[in-house]
């Protein structure tokens, strides 16, 4: 894979990709529904078009797909995601972050400009959030010197990269940078936008599964600097501040 231009990226060959496109794209095809795709549509707000597949349909199309296949490498990940996101139904980009979830810990650090490609394409929250904690969050805690691409993220204008640094470490439980974890959310506290705030709150009410005590403590001690929705979302699991 080589960056090509701002935001560019090359898409290997690959024999697998041939295949899992190919047949990924009769699969969905002949499954399509154009009155539900009209309702999928109008529910996602229209960031995209839809085929009309229901979820537990289109995965199990999409294990018809993958049968007998191998197990990719990176450049076959790469490919099938950027391969996935070039086309522009959803149910597509839904596979392409299915096989990426599936398959991350086959990824290098080197991967984190395909996810950031498929998170800055397309966005919204129904395909960000699975890349930010189930991808990103791996390749992050499997080369740690990609926090400093976090500390990057979280100041980014792209709400949904800036998004995207809050929720990596969603699943990382007792494994959390407290430390950033919390610094991360004070740098967006101020964020205008509906899913900055939320992802907050989301991150933090996550953490306070493994910790409520460090995360009741820091929402009191930044009384105030939060906004109520932030709080709420926090303090679903902890009861109340103070």
């Amino acid at each position: 894979m080589t960056v090509t231009g701002a935001g560019a990226l090359d898409v290997p060959h690959s024999v697998l990709a041939d295949t899992v496109l190919e047949r990924l794209t009769a699969a969905y095809a002949g499954a399509a529904d154009p009155d539900r795709a009209a309702a999928m549509r109008a529910y996602m707000k229209d960031v995209a078009p839809f085929l009309g597949i229901p979820t537990p349909e289109r995965r199990a199309l999409s294990r018809t797909v993958l049968a007998g296949t191998r197990r990719p490498d990176e450049a076959d990940c790469t490919a099938v995601a950027l391969r996935c996101w070039a086309l522009p139904q959803r149910e597509y980009h839904y596979f392409a972050v299915d096989y990426l979830r599936r398959h991350a810990g086959r990824c290098s650090s080197a991967f984190l400009p395909v996810v950031h490609r498929l998170i800055t394409t397309t966005s919204w929250w129904d395909t960000v959030d699975l890349l930010a904690a189930h991808v990103v969050g791996a390749l992050v805690a499997a080369d740690p010197r990609l926090t400093t691409t976090m500390d990057t993220w979280i100041a980014d204008e792209d709400l949904w990269v800036a998004r995207t640094a809050l929720l990596h470490q969603l699943r990382y439980k007792d494994r959390t940078d407290t430390g950033r974890l919390f610094a991360y959310c004070l740098r967006q506290c101020d964020h205008p936008d509906f899913f900055i705030r939320k992802a907050i709150g989301w991150c933090l009410r996550e953490y306070a599964h493994t910790d409520p005590e460090a995360v009741r403590a820091f929402l009191a001690r930044e009384q105030g600097r939060f906004a109520p929705l932030t709080v709420r979302e926090a303090l679903k699991n902890i009861g109340t501040v103070g």
